[in-house]
């Protein structure tokens, strides 16, 4: 039976470009230091990434490294770390009353690019492939690594919603939560797009892929000269428990999730529909019960490509042309776009403004698109405000797909 129950996040576990966790995450955030550096990979060449480097070891044996996948890696480091912030007895939990609900937006290419890769090496032999495939490329591969790991017994399961993945997440989540279905959820979104060099190659095709003579520099979104995307990897699962559960067990819960949203443009493969956006934004409002004017911070989806950038700037200067207080930001300009994980890693570094009520800026936004121009865009230097109760959160995505999620702060 489906309830109302009101559902908070208790635990953050991380991996980014530019911390391992949410305290080294917010303190790059706050003090500008970008995760971007240069990469090379195979067939592609010299480019620029966001690479993550966490210790995979914590919590797995070299020998499933080697059999799993890096998705898996990140998620099995993320849940883990997210179980510990959590401060639930692990021990004494009913593991079958637990779920794991992972975003991606692709998964299986890194693999398949590997095994073609190897059979080269011997004149494309099939013999040579690897029994291992199969199970490393299947869709759900991130999540069930996380219930082998852990050994959990619950439903486990990827949502496949492109760039807007990772809220998609949190949003099954909340839901099963609410039907009863499991009792603690762990959900979010990973990436391991970097090891890929066909989302590379695809970008530039597109005359999407960033470049910069400085690779800190290269994620600029709203910025005039911005010229693409920056691919990263990276990985970020929240522990969502029911409010009443969290209180019985005295847990640190970071904020409430109050409102959510999906809907799809179905107008083009790649680009964005503003109007569409503007109506995820709103619905999401709407079911949290709040007004356009009680939103403190919006954490924008904007990837540094040219219209993408002004489509979503145009619907929130709809959305909020009465609203003084709201306050706009972007994380990609310190991380890139981590795909499947860009939308929980961007929650994630702006959950602390509840409690500093500091909002951390869009960085590399030297010169200003004039079409970029939004009131109360945080560019460059941290912004202090009197308080911070509700926090929008967008993710779009390929094909038309659209996610906005709304945490607030705990009233309770």
């Amino acid at each position: 039976m489906y309830t109302s129950e009101r559902i908070v996040i208790t635990g953050v576990g991380l991996v980014s470009p530019n911390g391992n966790n949410l305290t080294e995450y917010r303190h790059a955030l706050l003090n500008g230091s970008s995760g971007i550096s240069p990469y090379e990979i195979r067939y592609f060449g010299k480019t620029i990434a966001g690479i993550c480097n966490f210790p995979a070891t914590k919590y797995q044996n070299r020998k499933d490294i080697r059999r799993g996948t890096r998705a898996g890696s990140i998620a099995i480091y993320c849940a883990n770390e997210a179980i510990s912030d959590s401060g639930i007895d692990w021990e004494q939990t009913d593991k079958s009353q637990v779920g794991v609900f992972i975003g991606i937006t692709e998964h299986g290419n890194v693999e398949t690019e590997n095994e073609i890769y190897n059979i080269k090496q011997f004149d494309y032999d099939c013999k040579m492939w690897s029994h291992f495939h199969n199970p490393r490329t299947v869709a759900n591969n991130p999540a069930g690594e996380v219930t082998l790991n852990l050994g959990i017994t619950g439903a486990h399961y990827c949502i496949g919603a492109a760039c807007a993945a990772g809220n998609a997440g949190i949003i099954q989540g909340v839901q099963m939560l609410r039907l009863g279905e499991v009792d603690f959820a762990l959900a979010g979104g990973v990436s391991e797009s970097i090891h890929t060099f066909g989302i590379f190659a695809a970008f530039a095709a597109e005359n999407a892929l960033a470049s910069h003579n400085d690779p800190t520099k290269a994620s600029r979104p709203f910025d005039k000269k911005r010229n693409g995307i920056v691919v990263s990897e990276g990985g970020c699962i929240y522990t969502l428990e029911r409010l009443s559960d969290a209180k019985k067990r005295n847990a640190k819960i970071y904020a409430e999730i109050v409102g959510y949203a999906m809907n799809s443009d179905a107008t083009d493969f790649v680009l964005p529909n503003a109007e569409r956006q503007l109506e995820c934004m709103k619905k999401a409002i709407n079911k949290a019960g709040l007004e356009p004017e009680q939103i403190d911070v919006v954490s924008t989806h904007a990837t540094a490509t040219t219209l993408g950038d002004i489509q979503e700037i145009n619907a929130l200067r709809t959305l909020f042309k009465n609203s003084k207080k709201t306050y706009i930001n972007n994380t990609k300009s310190f991380i890139g776009h981590a795909m499947g994980a860009a939308g929980v890693l961007e929650l994630a570094g702006n959950l602390p403004s509840f409690d500093d009520r500091i909002i951390h800026p869009t960085i590399n936004c030297d010169e200003l698109d004039p079409e970029c121009e939004i009131e109360n865009l945080v560019i460059n230097k941290p912004k202090e405000i009197g308080e911070v109760n509700y926090i929008l959160n967008n993710s779009f995505g390929m094909v038309g797909t659209n996610c906005a999620v709304i945490v607030g702060k705990n009233l309770s």
